[in-house]
Order: C-alpha cells, then structure tokens, then sequence
C-alpha cells in the first residue's frame, strides 16, 4: 500500500484543476483497502475513493482527508454455457480493457460502451452507458466494502437502483460503499440491428452489414475519436451535462421555434433531449468560456484551455446552464461528481 502526501488533485483528475489531498493511498488488494479507510477513521480523516479521475471535479481548497485510489486488478470468467459468459472485474481496472477482453472472447453487452473513460469500479456509480448500451442492461453484481458496519457486501442489481446515470452510489448511498469488482453476464449472440442512431447511420454511410462485438467497438471508437477529445490530450471530463429527460409538452414547445429538436421518445410520456443539442442551439458550441472551451464537435464536453480553478469552470457551467435555461426552460444537470465530500 503506497502512502502519499500533500499530493496536488490536478494529477489525479483529468480536467486538470483542484487544490491538494492531505494524503493518497493506492490500494491493489480489499485488505489494503479496508485498511486504508481504518486508518483515516483512526485519524479522523474523511475519505474520497477515485479510479482514474474521469469524472471527478475537485475543488482549489483540497481535500482535507484521504484519497484512496483503487488499483484492485483482475478480470476472469467465472459462468461459462452456450449462452453466455460471466465476467467478473476489479474495481480499479480500466474500463475499455474490460471491454476488449470480453470483444476478444466475442462476447456482446458492452461493446458500444468501447472508449469511456474511467475505471470499473466508477462504472456502477454513474450507470455508465453509450450508443444504447448502459452498465445495468448486463449487470448481475459487485462486491464492495460497507464503510457502515467494516464488512465487505455483495449488492445485487435490486440493490444499486440503476436509472439513467444513476444508482445508490450516487443517492442515499453516496460515500458509503467502495465497490472492489463487478460481476457482468455478456452473451454470445451476434449484436444486431438497428443500433443507436449515429452508429446506424455510419454502418449506413460505410455499408457495412455484418455485425460482431468487434464490428461496434471499431466503429464506437472510430466516432469517439472524432467526437470526444483524448482527456490526456485535452483535459475534460468527458460529457459535463446530463441530457435532459422532459415532458412531451416541452418538446412540442421548443419544437414550435426549433423544428429540428432532437428528441428521442423514451415512453411514458418522456423524451430525452441531448444535452449537447440544447447547448449548441444556444450558440454556445466552440465558444470560451472562463478558460473553458465548448468542445467544437460537441458541445457537452467542456475543455480545460486555460482554466486554473474550480472557480473558473463554475463560472463556464452556470453561463451555460444560465444560457439554456433562459432559451429552453431546462435546467441542465451537471454529470461528473464533485470532489468536496465522501463519495464511493
């Protein structure tokens, strides 16, 4: 277990700002991290649990506490039938590399969510999901440590309450858990059509018919890279903005002014409107805001251009949730989390 201290969030976050953390641990095992959140108790220090900083906005004042980073390693099938494969993941791997090993065994459910950041133990707390595909559609399970009672607990797909990025972890459960692995079922059917719409319409303009894991992933990867820049290139943390989920009422308000809405029916009554449309139709797309750029191929990512604190990106998020606001009546919902309390 490596102990550090004063260490500046800014390396550890990939939007590149944020003050220092008292300490931060790496944890590789679920004793050291059951250890790490002892010793902080013992020290009355609060606890931050992060994988890769991806979708973690820290603060200029720090974190007056400890930073546990999980590192916990290891993929492996545990289910295997004719069906389907049974994967389970430590927390502190990457995303995508769980993604790729399970495209190699050719295995589907999790091919479209190819390239997003962050690390398998962040997946579960925000739902993470893309290209129509989302973490619960193949979740069974994870193991995690209950900071509560100093147990480690197996919390069934009931239990994390998944909605729309999403779960416990990010509601009355926040803080409380750090989820050590996960355990997902893929299956070994061909993925087939139709697919999300800006995957269907690049197999369309490609004419490509013949779909495997391998097939998605390519393409989801060829349009992220377009799409959403490197966070080690250009720091961000990926889409800053929920989108928005509305009345039909409101859609068919904007839609007197706006006749090209995007607006995706999600039933009930609902629709879901990106938010990267409601920004762009705010003519906010490419411009700079506080040091932070509106990405120019899409708008709900903000760029750290030269931002230098938490200050000036929350400057550039209420300018753009002001600006929304005032053209559309939709309050746009910030999606990374913020670094200023525990949080699992």
């Amino acid at each position: 277990m490596n102990v550090q201290t004063n260490i500046p969030l800014s390396t550890l976050t990939t939007m590149k700002i944020g003050g220092n953390a008292n300490y931060v641990v790496d944890v590789t095992t679920r004793e050291e991290l059951r250890q790490a959140y002892q010793n902080a108790k013992k020290l009355g220090q609060q606890v931050y649990i992060i994988g890769s900083g991806s979708n973690t906005i820290a603060h200029d004042e720090g974190f007056n506490g400890v930073i546990v980073h999980n590192k916990i390693p290891g993929i492996k099938a545990i289910v295997d039938d004719h069906e389907s494969t049974t994967l389970q993941a430590g927390g502190g791997e990457i995303w995508d590399d769980l993604v790729k090993y399970s495209v190699d065994l050719n295995l589907s459910g999790i091919e479209a969510m190819s390239g997003i950041p962050g690390t398998v133990g962040a997946a579960p707390v925000q739902n993470i999901g893309a290209y129509g595909q989302e973490l619960a559609n193949t979740f069974i399970s994870l193991d995690a440590y209950d900071t509560q009672t100093d147990a480690f607990v197996t919390l069934s797909w009931e239990d994390c309450s998944f909605s729309y990025r999403h779960s416990i972890f990010r509601g009355n459960a926040q803080g409380r858990y750090a989820i050590t692995t996960i355990t997902l079922k893929l299956y070994k059917k061909l993925p087939e059509p139709p697919f999300y719409e800006s995957l269907q319409k690049r197999f369309d303009e490609l004419h490509i018919t013949a779909f495997t894991p391998q097939t998605i992933r390519e393409n989801v990867l060829a349009i992220r890279a377009d799409k959403l820049p490197d966070p080690t290139k250009w720091p961000n943390a990926g889409s800053f903005f929920k989108n928005a989920i509305v009345e039909s009422w409101q859609v068919e308000s904007i839609r007197q002014s706006n006749s090209d809405v995007l607006a995706f029916d999600q039933g009930n009554g609902k629709f879901k409107i990106p938010a990267g449309w409601l920004i762009e139709a705010s003519d906010l797309k490419g411009e700079v805001l506080h040091g932070m750029k509106v990405h120019d191929k899409n708008a709900v990512v903000l760029i750290n251009e030269s931002a230098t604190s938490y200050a000036d990106l929350a400057a550039a998020r209420e300018q753009i949730i002001t600006t929304v606001r005032d053209n559309f009546q939709i309050v746009l919902e910030q999606e990374p989390l913020e670094l200023d309390q525990p949080v699992s």
